[in-house]
């Protein structure tokens, strides 16, 4: 069967070769017509089309390996004489990438919508003659772009040229912004209409925002910051479409100088720019500064602004500092106060219990907070471990071990000691549990009913313990995969591990907001036990705490004891 299929193979390529080699098509054969100058044809739009081909151009361009049938697929040995019109050439059939993105262009939509004479690629990179862009007899040489693209675009192009961009551009700088820095190569964009805070961090800030362009042209380094942080770009990143941005004021093509009489923000014609959008807007309102930067501007009006916000800076540390200060004395007070209670006296945890949660508690946060920084290198996070990946790395590390060794502590608790044994019997959940789930949402969200009657634990404290046994197994797990990544791939095929890493994080997060919205709530938040609960540090809960929320549970110290089943008699007083 293999042979057999070989041997088709085989012959199906001599078929396909044979078929273009019955062409019998090279390069002088086309020649022989196309190397007249005078050969041309009139499109359906009636223009007059040059078909005449330099030879000499063809064999120096990137394609001068190329035959003309390798790009002229259906052209055939009967043409010219069948009258049968070559189809453009289909450059997407070696150029994919290039080709999908202009699938994304103004040009291609345009060319979809019915505007054949949309640029296409042969407008912008040539027919024949077609050059690296670097070479600079191509189209699209930095000093011949405005050019090209003015054969479509003349007024633009004329604006371009008399731009500081084009002046830079002539004078040689090959770094100065051309027509694709600013609207992409193949995907060409119109940034018209389109989305205004794209234009001021992604098209102008590519360059403006750059430290290295910033250094070398002794252009201000700050420009697009104080913009982002002036009134029209809080405005745009809030996402407000008509506010101004850079192009509203500097122009679009023809961006000048503002020591330039004809740049839009030249000071005598400052009322005119901001008038387009402040209708009303006179000498003094146009005087404002956009670019306002209050740590190095020195003029009277910065000087006075950066004073100002000193004075607030220590008014408001001193005064809202004091408030707080004041509150937080108070709080202590009562935490305090609240903490030595004389009806705390139910004990909820024993010394075991509390050590272990301790712990626990310890490493989840330090977990956390090492594991997080690895995701968000920007935050305050990694400050914590000195901007050091080595010291993160292995607090992380240690914490998961510690994380899964109280795990280990807490398995042997439940199997050994009696007291480990009963809270294990005390989380099991039972029927009874669903059957509370559902009373205790039917009272919350009516307002009718008691609600369930908890013993030792209700439902809350159980799905909140087999969660945390749940996640450490996750946890543990997939971070020891993820530690030993290089000797787990021994068994695992490599993408497990980046599966692991998933799970890991997601799992990560997880954990920390059932945390905060179910435990914390129960522990800290509820106004029954606010500030905190105090069992986790002696492990002691209130009298009445206990009795309002688990009064099935008689057998705690200190809980109220089962009461006595009186006999009923026929008898008075018995």
């Amino acid at each position: 069967m293999m042979l057999r299929f070989c041997c088709t193979l085989v012959v199906g390529l001599l078929v396909l070769c044979g078929g273009r080699a019955s062409a019998g098509l090279a390069n002088k054969d086309c020649l022989e017509c196309h190397n007249d100058k005078d050969l041309t044809k009139t499109n359906a739009a009636g223009k007059s089309i040059s078909l005449f081909v330099d030879a000499a151009k063809l064999s120096a361009s990137v394609h001068k390996t190329n035959s003309c049938a390798s790009c002229h697929q259906d052209v055939t040995e009967k043409h010219p004489d069948d009258n049968v019109a070559i189809k453009p050439v289909a450059c997407s059939q070696c150029h994919h990438r290039q080709s999908d993105a202009y699938g994304a262009s103004i040009h291609a939509q345009a060319k979809r919508a019915g505007q054949s004479e949309s640029a296409g690629c042969t407008d912008c990179h040539g027919s024949h003659a077609i050059y690296p862009k670097g070479v600079i007899g191509s189209p699209l040489h930095y000093t011949r772009l405005a050019k090209t693209c003015g054969e479509c675009h003349p007024d633009a192009s004329a604006d371009v040229e008399q731009s500081v961009h084009g002046r830079a551009l002539a004078r040689g700088n090959r770094e100065s912004a051309t027509c694709t820095d600013c609207h992409s190569e193949h995907a060409i964009e119109k940034l018209k209409g389109g989305s205004k805070l794209k234009v001021a961090g992604e098209v102008c800030g590519k360059c403006h925002a750059s430290e290295r362009m910033n250094t070398r042209f002794s252009i201000p380094q700050n420009r697009v910051k104080t913009f982002m942080e002036s009134y029209h770009g809080l405005a745009l990143q809030s996402g407000d479409t008509h506010a101004a941005n850079c192009g509203s004021c500097h122009g679009v093509h023809k961006i000048l100088r503002s020591t330039d009489p004809l740049s839009s923000i030249h000071s005598t014609n400052l009322v005119t720019t901001c008038g387009k959008c402040h209708a009303e807007a006179t000498v003094k309102f146009a005087q404002g500064r956009i670019h306002l930067d209050l740590e190095k501007d020195n003029d009277i009006g910065s000087v006075v602004n950066r004073w100002v916000r000193k004075i607030y800076l220590v008014l408001i540390f001193s005064v809202v500092g004091g408030l707080f200060l004041h509150n937080f004395i108070a709080w202590i007070r009562k935490v305090v106060a609240m903490y030595h209670a004389s009806d705390r006296t139910v004990v909820r945890m024993d010394a075991g219990q509390r050590g272990q949660h301790l712990v626990l508690l310890v490493s989840f946060i330090v977990l956390a907070i090492s594991g997080f920084a690895l995701k968000y290198p920007d935050s305050w996070l990694v400050w914590l471990f000195g901007s050091d990946e080595n010291v993160r790395r292995w607090v992380h590390r240690v914490a998961g071990i510690v994380l899964m060794g109280v795990g280990f502590w807490h398995l042997g608790y439940l199997l050994v000691s009696a007291a480990g044994r009963q809270l294990l019997k005390d989380l099991w959940f039972r029927p009874q549990d669903v059957l509370d789930i559902f009373s205790n949402v039917f009272r919350l969200l009516t307002g009718k009913g008691t609600g369930p009657r908890f013993g030792r634990f209700g439902y809350p404290e159980k799905l909140e313990y087999w969660a945390v046994v749940w996640g450490t197994i996750i946890m543990g797990a997939t971070g020891l995969v993820i530690w030993f990544k290089v000797g787990a791939t021994t068994w695992l095929p490599r993408w497990a591990i980046d599966v692991a890493v998933t799970i890991h994080y997601y799992e990560a997060i997880l954990a920390c907001l059932a945390i905060i919205v179910w435990h914390f709530y129960h522990v800290i938040f509820d106004p029954g036990v606010y500030p905190m609960s105090w069992a986790w540090l002696d492990g002691k809960v209130s009298k009445h705490w206990h009795e309002e929320e688990h009064p099935l549970d008689t057998q705690a110290p200190g809980a109220t004891p089962a009461p006595t089943k009186s006999v009923k008699t026929d008898k008075p007083g018995h």
